[in-house]
């Protein structure tokens, strides 16, 4: 069976990174729109590549609006400055957000409507020449072919996907990520490892994604705890940003499953932060999906070392998921009470919770049948 395999046509990594991205970007434009939120404007990172691109002649416009989740409202208000400003390419720089944006400011920059015209399509290019400079170790938007934004009608995260939606260069500092907060370094480090987790255990898996997610996983599980504690470990904070990164390609390319399809309506109508989502919906998501495929979940066991080679495929799965909640009560997750939703209005969302999740997709990626009757129940053990 043949695969396609796609990721970013230029990635550069390592501390210091940043210092060498003025060179070349004259081959996608003359002027920048930097997507950003105002914390990196706040933390003088924008006006440090303000100054990189000043050196190299490249003009640059500013668009600070990412301010939580991207939503539709923020691309067009993005799109406007875009064109006003006279930019012909594209810069994101920050957590997921600011890079979705970048990615969907892109899209309209070239094709008419609305965002949700899109959806269910896949996105055609050539778009605007994307820069994608993560701040944070978790999303792997960096990485990938997708972007999601909140349709503020619907109140809908809308998957948006197409190849050309990949940055054509991708920049990877881990000195960006180490005045990361540890509540956000927890929440977007669990996002990487639910990506790595659903690439290596999805129906579209194949043995490149293999390869990058298991790597992710041992890298988090190695590493995480210290980056939580230890903001400033240079080290544990260059191992997340490769971890992020590799994850960001193995499920560009192998997809995601359960977990993600049902966080995005949690993030949607109850703003809990993607990555936290996730973590909220790990352990009893991955429950549900190990019988369907004992043997992965059981090599992810062995990868991380907390199953013994000669262990089952069933026990070393289950250790697994010890080990996933045992990580998760290390990042300190807080359940969605304790983060401050209310349960009645949870329970009243249910249904279109559900049907949304299986709207996505990313559902039917589990290894395991599922319907909406499902994901109704594992919504209910949330509380």
């Amino acid at each position: 069976m043949s695969r396609v395999f796609c990721i970013p046509k230029k990635v550069v990594t390592g501390q210091g990174a940043l210092e060498v991205l003025g060179s070349g970007l004259e081959s996608y434009g003359k002027k920048a729109l930097l997507v950003t939120g105002k914390h990196a404007v706040k933390d003088g990172t924008a006006g440090r590549v303000e100054k990189l691109l000043e050196q190299q002649g490249i003009g640059l416009a500013l668009y600070d609006g990412i301010s939580g989740e991207p939503t539709d409202t923020m691309i067009l208000e993005g799109l406007r400055e875009y064109r006003a400003a006279g930019c012909d390419f594209l810069i994101g720089l920050g957590g997921g957000s600011p890079l979705d944006a970048m990615k969907a400011i892109g899209v309209l920059a070239v094709h008419p409507g609305k965002l949700s015209d899109y959806l269910g399509k896949e996105i055609a290019g050539p778009l605007p020449g994307m820069v994608a400079i993560p701040t944070t170790a978790g999303t792997g938007s960096e990485a990938t072919q997708f972007t999601i934004i909140t349709d503020t009608a619907t109140q809908v995260k809308m998957l948006l996907k197409g190849a050309a939606l990949l940055p054509d260069l991708a920049v990877v500092d881990s000195a960006l990520s180490l005045s990361a907060p540890a509540r956000v370094t927890a929440s977007t480090g669990l996002d990487a490892l639910t990506h790595s987790i659903e690439a290596y255990t999805s129906k579209k898996a194949q043995p490149l994604t293999d390869t990058l997610a298991l790597s992710a996983v041992k890298r988090i599980f190695a590493n995480l705890p210290t980056a939580y504690r230890e903001g400033q470990n240079a080290e544990a904070r260059e191992e997340m940003a490769m971890a992020a990164l590799e994850a960001g390609m193995a499920f560009n390319n192998s997809s995601v499953t359960l977990v993600h399809g049902m966080s995005r309506p949690i993030g949607a109508l109850f703003h809990v932060p993607h990555g936290l989502s996730n973590a909220m919906l790990l352990g009893v998501c991955l429950e549900y999906a190990l019988p369907g495929t004992y043997e992965r979940f059981a090599a992810l066991g062995r990868a991380v070392g907390a199953a013994e080679a000669s262990l089952p495929d069933h026990a070393a799965a289950e250790a697994f998921l010890a080990a996933v909640r045992d990580l998760c009560e290390t990042c300190q997750v807080p359940t969605l009470a304790e983060y401050g939703v209310d349960r009645a209005a949870f329970f009243a969302q249910i249904d279109k919770m559900a049907e949304d999740a299986m709207d996505s997709g990313s559902p039917a990626n589990t290894r395991r049948v599922l319907n909406a009757g499902v994901l109704k129940e594992l919504y209910k053990k949330l509380w």
